[in-house]
């Protein structure tokens, strides 16, 4: 036997061995758990690898994009007038905002960060808005002010000012949904903060099964109780309400979900609003709109869209609990 064929002998063994090892590696459900945005998160996954790094790298992306609490991000620069080119992250949320807003007729903006920390949420001041406040804030505030024009956010006032955080989370559910799709991933559960996507089926074989919280008074978030449990798979859930992040001050509660249109908090009856669309940033967006305009104007918002569902918890004249869900959401409760 000559040197050369005792070399490509070898060869044949080494790849057939790397062949043999490659094919007894087998595909199990991953568990990543982690915190990102303020939140945790967790993903279930089938897959032939642990994830982990990658979940992590396109959180920070996300991150790095959208998060106006990194100092180093795309959107505390444009928010601070800083010449930046944008990234396909923030041009992906700004161009599906920006088709909301309008359909929501301005219900859902993203330039309503100054009147959220007018109001005491995100960067608290301690010290409650005037009306006069309200009334000059607000004349910075409008999705008529901003633009996206050569991959650059243009703003026509300089106290103008973006915060995404109402669908920032549900895009973040997103890109790690895409990643796992592109690892070869078609079974998995993401979540992150309450927003959430499934696909396939859970390791029981079954759709994943997803809680919605029953709309208690709870700040601290240290009640859980379920008001019913949907069976979901294939579709994005995400969930507003304003039964955790609310303060009271003079003997009055403020909610955490401010009406870009008015600038003050909003007061209707909706407790909770819980959308599921084909997208997790759809449906974070759109379950903030809700909580925005009220279940009457949701319910006409619903009848122009055929790919969307809602269960909305609210309460009625009495003050009493009560559910309105869409048709289509009947299958998905369980039984």
């Amino acid at each position: 036997m000559t040197h050369k064929t005792r070399f490509i002998l070898k060869a044949v063994v080494l790849m057939t061995a790397v062949i043999t090892l490659h094919a007894c590696k087998t595909a199990e459900y991953h568990k990543n758990s982690g915190f990102i945005f303020g939140t945790s998160y967790n993903i279930t996954y089938l897959n032939e690898n642990d994830l982990q790094k990658d979940i992590d790298s396109v959180l920070q992306k996300v991150d790095y994009s959208l998060s106006p609490f990194n100092k180093q991000s795309l959107i505390t620069a444009i928010n601070e007038n800083r010449d930046t080119v944008v990234d396909t992250y923030m041009r992906e949320v700004f161009t599906l905002a920006e088709t909301i807003n309008a359909d929501t007729h301005g219900a859902f903006d993203i330039t309503v960060a100054p009147l959220v920390n007018a109001w005491g949420f995100g960067f608290k001041n301690g010290k409650m808005p005037t009306d006069s406040d309200i009334k000059e804030i607000c004349s910075h505030v409008g999705f008529n002010k901003v633009r996206l024009t050569d991959n650059h956010i243009i703003k026509d006032d300089t106290l103008t000012m973006l915060d995404c955080s109402a669908i920032a989370k549900g895009y973040a559910v997103d890109k790690v949904a895409e990643m796992l799709e592109d690892r070869g991933s078609k079974d998995y559960m993401v979540e992150i903060g309450g927003e959430i996507i499934c696909k396939g089926m859970n390791p029981q074989g079954r759709q994943w099964m997803v809680g919605v919280i029953k709309p208690e008074e709870d700040s601290l978030s240290t009640n859980g109780e379920l008001q019913t449990r949907l069976e979901l798979t294939d579709i994005a859930m995400a969930t507003s309400g304003n039964y955790r992040n609310f303060y009271y001050k003079g003997g009055r509660k403020y909610a955490h979900t401010i009406d870009p249109m008015t600038g003050y908090p909003v007061q209707h009856n909706i407790l909770s609003a819980t959308v599921l669309a084909p997208t997790c940033a759809m449906a974070d967006a759109y379950a903030t709109s809700f909580m925005v305009v009220g279940l009457n104007e949701a319910k006409r918002i619903l009848d122009r869209h055929s790919d969307m569902m809602a269960y909305i918890i609210y309460t009625d004249e009495q003050g009493a609990y009560s559910v309105w869900y869409s048709p289509a959401m009947k299958e998905h409760i369980e039984k």
